[in-house]
């Protein structure tokens, strides 16, 4: 930071050095032994798998151990604290905080030969993923797309061993590999990711990897790992200074990686555990035989209404979700996009009053209107073109199919199309294409940024005239990155 710190603030970065650093020394504990690998660390993943499982009542026998994604630096700074840190439970009322045990090693996840040997472990039962929904690169129809650049990429390392895949997919492979010949057994990889059936997802991604590379371990794959679905919610911002000198001054330690996260947690798991799991039910885990109505309830109407609030919100002028929900057009926005996602929202068995939609509406209204969490509408932005396919697109299909026209849906990719334009840096997995579209004019623009996002939907002349008449529905003033 460029910033020069006032008298102020220096003695107040003076005093936080005299405190001790958060370190099992500190806050003693037995360490558990690793059974899980995780995939993916990141605030999340600590707001809700960490914390389901250090709530468990048997944490004592199932340790973490935690590989990060692209950067090194989330392993890096948590291995200075033992893998410990702080949830600090963010409630309208004031906040409450937790050292969280359950992260035993944290791991840059460059080091692919520790996770091979975490992964072969006899004792490891279980592999979590928290790493991002555009990580696994599969096609429309559902199967891995072998051509996507880092995908081939890993292929190649993959087929000449000369190097480690640097994909999680590809790191997560050749794993499996390591635990096939040491001949360590079954287990389940648990998808946290926010897709649609995420078990199916995870399954044909690493499977179809495998496969690439080595036919006779796809088969192992099939035969020996179970892909478990779930559904994950806990509304986690990223952590801010501010939320670090709160932690020093209400805790009287220094943590350099505490987690910020509302009170509300949810967790629906469906699938089968072989070698075995936590009790992840003490903390309010949920499993059930069918999980795609719970899915589809999370993922229209929290995460759609969250992206539509990102879009919408940032085009307004807002930053944080709470700042966008106050606006009125917004609120009008996601209350529609809800009765349309509603109307085709079926419970277990059909039964809908099981999902108790307006409780949920409700509360869901209560928590994006919590001020104290500062859920910033950029970083829920992100990657959009991934997103809408199971957020906005089921919706807007499930309306045309009864005879409706969608609008709410549509107007939510709409506001995805004018942000794309507006924003000076658009982070999306498909930011080149989009810019190649939006040099475009008029429908044709709106046609092939839909192409991006659902090329069915992009063919259908009707649609593209719908979204196109939404547009500029919230302004296309500029958007920061």
């Amino acid at each position: 930071m460029s910033a020069e710190l006032t008298s102020a603030q220096e003695s107040e970065v003076e005093a936080a050095v005299e405190l001790p650093q958060l370190s099992r020394r500190l806050h003693p504990g037995a360490t558990a032994p690793v059974r899980i690998v995780h995939l993916g660390l990141g605030a999340f993943h600590r707001s809700h798998q960490g914390w389901y499982t250090h709530q468990a009542s048997d944490a004592a026998d199932w340790g973490i151990a935690a590989f990060t994604g692209r950067r090194p630096d989330a392993a890096l700074a948590l291995a200075e604290q033992d893998g410990l840190y702080t949830i600090v439970n963010r409630a309208d009322g004031g906040d409450t905080f937790t050292v969280v045990s359950s992260i035993v090693e944290a791991v840059d996840g460059a080091d692919v030969q520790r996770l091979a040997e975490l992964v072969a472990a006899p004792a490891t039962a279980v592999i979590t993923l928290t790493i991002t929904e555009a990580a696994y690169r599969l096609r429309a129809d559902g199967q891995l797309d072998r051509s996507a650049p880092d995908v081939a990429a890993d292929l190649a390392l993959l087929a000449s061993g000369s190097a480690n895949p640097a994909t999680p997919l590809g790191r997560l492979v050749l794993a499996l590999a390591a635990r096939r010949a040491a001949g360590a057994g079954p287990l389940a990889v648990v998808c946290c990711d926010n897709l649609s059936n995420n078990g199916t997802v995870a399954h044909n991604a690493v499977a179809g990897m495998a496969g690439a590379w080595d036919a006779g371990l796809a088969g192992w794959i099939d035969a020996n790992v179970s892909f478990v679905s779930t559904s994950v919610d806990r509304i986690t911002p990223r952590t801010t200074a501010a939320d670090i000198a709160a932690v020093q001054a209400a805790c009287g330690y220094r943590d350099n990686s505490p987690v910020v996260a509302e009170p509300f947690s949810n967790w629906v798991l469906s699938g089968e555990f072989p070698a075995g799991r936590p009790r992840w039910e003490d903390a309010g885990a949920v499993f059930v035989a069918e999980i795609e109505p719970y899915e589809n309830r999370k993922l229209w109407l929290l995460n759609g209404a969250h992206s539509l609030l990102a879009y919408a919100g940032q085009l307004r002028g807002h930053t944080t979700v709470a700042e966008a929900l106050a606006d009125p057009l917004c609120l009008r926005a996601i209350e529609s996009f809800w009765d349309e996602a509603e109307a085709n929202l079926s419970g277990p068995a059909g039964h809908a009053a099981e999902l108790q939609i307006p409780a949920y509406r409700a509360a869901l209204l209560e928590r994006f209107g919590n001020a104290r969490i500062a859920h910033h509408l950029a970083q829920i932005a992100m990657d959009g073109s991934t997103k809408l396919r199971m957020r906005a697109v089921p919706v807007l299909r499930a309306e045309r199919a009864a005879g409706r026209p969608g609008a709410a849906a549509a107007l939510m990719i709409a506001a995805w199309m004018d942000y794309s334009a507006a924003s000076a840096a658009l982070q999306d997995p498909l930011a080149e294409e989009a810019a190649a579209a939006n040099r475009l004019a008029g429908a044709e623009r709106t046609r092939a940024l839909l192409a991006l996002v659902d090329p069915a939907l992009a063919g259908d002349r009707s649609v593209v005239d719908l979204i196109e008449s939404l547009r500029g529905t919230f302004g296309e003033q500029a958007v920061s990155p």
